[in-house]
């Protein structure tokens, strides 16, 4: 008996910890608030139209895919997700379009987000259209390119040639000029996720009390690289992912990559071919395997959106018209604006992040 009540008491002290453990981690959960970086070029602003979304989601042939993101014939609006977009001026709950009439893959994967964690999740979304890697975002351990005084030299001379023309006396611009333009936007991305944090508890009552804990980023640029920053995109984005992780304090912090896809249904070739296998070849680096996720956007490709937008036939384009209106909302660098292809590469990058996260528990 005496042996049976010391096991007892052994069980309840042991339980009695567990319970005393569980209720730290929920402590400690309830001090935090869950933060994601979504940067890169236009196609990480979005650009479906939101009307298209809307004629979507009640087609009949596509309103099933959008319905886990509607409720009573509306879109959701999330109560535990919430972005920053300092560049559209925009904040607030997470919601289709993201303060702009244009929606891309965030709502899904805030989404997917919201749904995975109980803590707030805040989404910071660093977005600039028509900039490349290999100047705006360029990190600071790649240094400056080989080309940078021919640069200075053509920079020197289109000023000349408009002084002569207008007979002004501008001063030429120097070296340094020329540099601050590298890694504009990297700097970008820093500052806007500090001030985004530092400001959150006042801009967000569900923040209040919780302290941020950085846990994603996801890159989903690439189309301007295509003009001379193709050969030098895999060695600048691995320089990117580990700045990044060094600037923001955060060693193994997973990276999702959207590569490019725009050639959808056709193989891609030439510049776009090169920064896409760039891309994917992250998922080969040894110091980036359990931490960083590429996948190829062009295998989610929207077929109607793009049989539509490339239609030849002058009868069936005017056949197909009125459908085209719910389909096509840009041009093909856009993914067509296609709310479908859009969102699923929201859930791409979900699925993966979610992947990433994973891992990071084991």
């Amino acid at each position: 008996m005496k042996k049976q009540a010391m096991f007892i008491a052994f069980v309840v002290a042991i339980a009695g910890s567990l319970a005393a453990a569980a209720a730290v981690r929920a402590a400690d959960t309830a001090k935090t608030y869950k933060v994601f970086i979504y940067a890169g070029q236009s196609n990480a602003r979005g650009k479906a139209h939101n009307v298209l979304a809307d004629a979507q989601a009640e087609a009949p042939e596509t309103k099933d895919f959008y319905k886990h993101l509607r409720k009573d014939g509306k879109w959701i609006v999330r109560d535990d997700v919430f972005f920053k977009w300092r560049d559209q001026g925009a904040s607030g709950p997470l919601k289709l379009g993201m303060g702009s009439f244009r929606g891309g893959s965030d709502y899904e994967f805030g989404s997917m987000m919201g749904d995975r964690f109980e803590e707030p999740v805040f989404i910071v979304k660093s977005a600039y259209g028509g900039s490349s890697l290999c100047k705006n975002f360029r990190p600071p351990s790649a240094g400056y390119p080989a080309t940078i005084e021919k640069e200075l030299e053509q920079a020197q001379a289109r000023v000349k040639a408009d002084n002569q023309k207008k007979k002004k006396n501008d001063p030429l611009p120097i070296l340094n000029d020329i540099k601050k333009e590298y890694g504009v936007l990297y700097r970008q991305i820093l500052d806007e996720y500090k001030v985004a944090t530092e400001t959150a508890e006042k801009d967000f009552p569900a923040m209040k009390g919780r302290t941020p804990e950085l846990v994603g980023f996801v890159w989903f640029q690439g189309w301007n690289d295509q003009y001379g920053g193709q050969d030098e995109y895999a060695s600048n984005l691995k320089h990117f992912i580990k700045d990044m992780r060094r600037d923001l304090n955060a060693p193994n912090l997973p990276f999702v990559i959207v590569a490019m896809g725009q050639n959808g249904s056709t193989p891609a070739t030439g510049a776009m071919l090169t920064i896409r296998e760039a891309q994917m070849s992250m998922n080969d680096v040894p110091e980036f395997k359990g931490n960083v996720k590429a996948f190829r956007a062009d295998l989610l490709v929207d077929k109607e959106a793009e049989r539509l937008a490339n239609e030849k036939d002058p009868a069936a384009r005017e056949r197909d018209k009125e459908l085209k209106k719910r389909y096509v909302s840009d041009d093909g660098y856009h993914y067509y604006g296609s709310p479908l292809w859009y969102t699923r590469i929201g859930r791409a990058i979900g699925e993966a992040m979610n992947e990433l996260l994973k891992n990071q528990c084991k």
